[in-house]
């Protein structure tokens, strides 16, 4: 018998119970995966807590990395031996073993261990995406906002910033985490809570504001990502570990400088299999060669699921955390 985390109900961390699973055989198009390493990402405590819908009973995690076991017919991208990861629906990554989709999966490269590809693959691609598609504009010199710039996407956001010779105003909780952020590569650091972030980010940039924010936070933090930005410049609400934004006044945006806003899904930048392969290849070239570094900061047994989302909805965590199998 296998082991996995599964929850009957929306709520809070104690809802999540390790329980004894069948692993049935792959099916078409799918695939065996025994974890080695599981991520563990803020998006898992949307789906525990019913913010992201899921059907209940279900699993949780969207993050992982293993060896293929098995493969169901018609499956052509992964065999049996395969060092492999992914990121991406449906739930269930919380597990010893699984059987999945075997489109998602993307081969490790030989020299990335598969525990930093577990940490990496959610946090990673999505910063690809930010920073190589979303706002085709950013070139070397520009200076950026980024939220919560310690944490598992901000530290690998911060190292391909300055790859690009993009500049970084990063906002951190505490001077813990700015330490962090500065040995990352960020530029500024602003302390959201206790100073006035549009105010600085003026300060920085001589008045101007900068191109575009990248919120992670939402409700805390939208308002201020706003005023940071120069005339057109685009706020980029990728998460919400504040609670979601406020309804947006489509008046606003034009009184404060017609001003864009966009809240992109990290599934709709992998799900064409050329673009996937294409960021993934990027991202494991950077971190292969050592410019990119995967900090594994913190490591959870799986059982112990509930304290691991408790530390990190209590801002307990820095950097990339993974549950080891």
């Amino acid at each position: 018998m296998e082991n996995a985390i599964r929850f009957y109900q929306a709520g809070g961390p104690d809802v999540m119970h390790w329980e004894e699973v069948q692993v049935g055989e792959p099916g078409p198009g799918e695939a065996l995966v025994r974890h080695v390493a599981v991520g563990l990402n803020f998006a898992d405590t949307y789906f525990r807590t019913g913010l992201y819908p899921a059907a209940l009973p279900n699993g949780l995690g969207v993050e992982g990395a293993g060896i293929v076991e098995a493969v169901g017919p018609g499956v052509a991208n992964v065999a049996v031996g395969d060092r492999v990861a992914y990121t991406g629906s449906p739930l269930g990554a919380y597990s010893t073993a699984r059987v999945m989709p075997a489109a998602p999966l993307l081969r490790v490269p030989e020299g990335i261990e598969l525990d930093t590809a577990a940490a990496m693959i959610m946090r990673g691609m999505t910063t690809a995406y930010l920073l190589r598609r979303i706002y085709p504009a950013l070139k070397a010199g520009d200076t950026v906002l980024l939220h919560a710039a310690a944490g598992g996407v901000g530290l690998i956001f911060l190292q391909w910033a300055k790859l690009l010779g993009v500049k970084v105003i990063g906002t951190v909780s505490n001077e813990a985490k700015a330490e962090i952020a500065r040995a990352h590569g960020c530029d500024h650091i602003v302390y959201y809570g206790r100073e006035d972030v549009a105010k600085r980010v003026r300060e920085i940039t001589g008045g101007e504001g900068v191109p575009v924010v990248y919120d992670s936070v939402g409700k805390d933090t939208f308002a201020g990502s706003l005023d940071s930005l120069k005339r057109r410049g685009l706020l980029v609400c990728f998460g919400t570990s504040s609670g979601p934004i406020p309804p947006i006044d489509a008046m606003q945006l034009a009184i404060k400088g017609s001003l864009f806003v966009t809240r992109p899904a990290l599934a709709d930048y992998m799900a064409d299999p050329t673009e996937r392969a294409e960021l993934a290849g990027e991202l494991f070239g950077h971190v292969a060669a050592g410019r990119i570094k995967i900090e594994v900061n913190q490591r959870y047994a799986l059982k112990d699921a509930v304290q691991a989302h408790k530390d990190l909805e209590g801002r307990k965590t820095t950097g990339s955390s993974i549950f080891v199998v």
